[in-house]
C-alpha cells in the first residue's frame, strides 16, 4: 500500500489514518511487530518525528502498544480493532449519504442505488 499525502491537512494526521487503515484491513495483523519509526518514515518520505507523532496517536487510540524490548506492536485486542474498523466504515457510509444527498437523493433512494449496484456486479 503506497503512502498518499497531501498539503490540505497535517501530515501526521494523514499518516495516522493510513496506518490505522493498514491495521484494520489486516495488512498489519493483530499482535505483529510494526516497522520501526525510521523504516516507516523513510518509506513514507517524511521526517521520523512526524511518523513518531502518528504512531503515538495510534497508541492513544489503542491500536498499537509500545514494548521496550520488542518495539511497537499492533494490539492483539481484536475487538478494539473491529470497533475502529466499524467506525471508519460508518464514516465512509455517512460521506456517501451526504454526497448523494447533495444530488437530491434521500437516504432511502441512496440505499436503493446501492442495492441496484449489487445486481450489476
Amino acid at each position: 500500500m503506497e503512502w498518499s499525502l497531501s498539503d490540505d491537512r497535517p501530515i501526521w494526521v494523514q499518516l495516522c489514518e493510513q496506518l490505522r487503515r493498514r491495521i484494520v484491513s489486516g495488512l498489519y495483523p493483530p499482535g505483529t511487530k510494526l516497522p520501526s519509526v525510521r523504516e516507516l518514515a523513510a518509506d513514507a518520505g517524511v521526517n521520523p518525528n512526524t511518523m513518531q507523532r502518528a504512531l503515538t496517536q495510534l497508541e492513544s487510540d489503542g491500536l498499537a502498544v509500545a514494548n521496550r524490548t520488542a518495539g511497537r506492536m499492533v494490539t492483539d485486542d481484536i475487538a478494539a480493532i473491529e470497533a475502529i474498523r466499524r467506525r471508519m466504515a460508518r464514516e465512509i457510509v455517512d460521506r456517501f449519504y451526504t454526497a448523494v444527498g447533495e444530488l437530491g437523493y434521500s437516504r432511502q433512494d441512496a440505499a436503493a442505488l446501492l442495492k441496484e449496484e449489487e445486481y450489476h456486479e
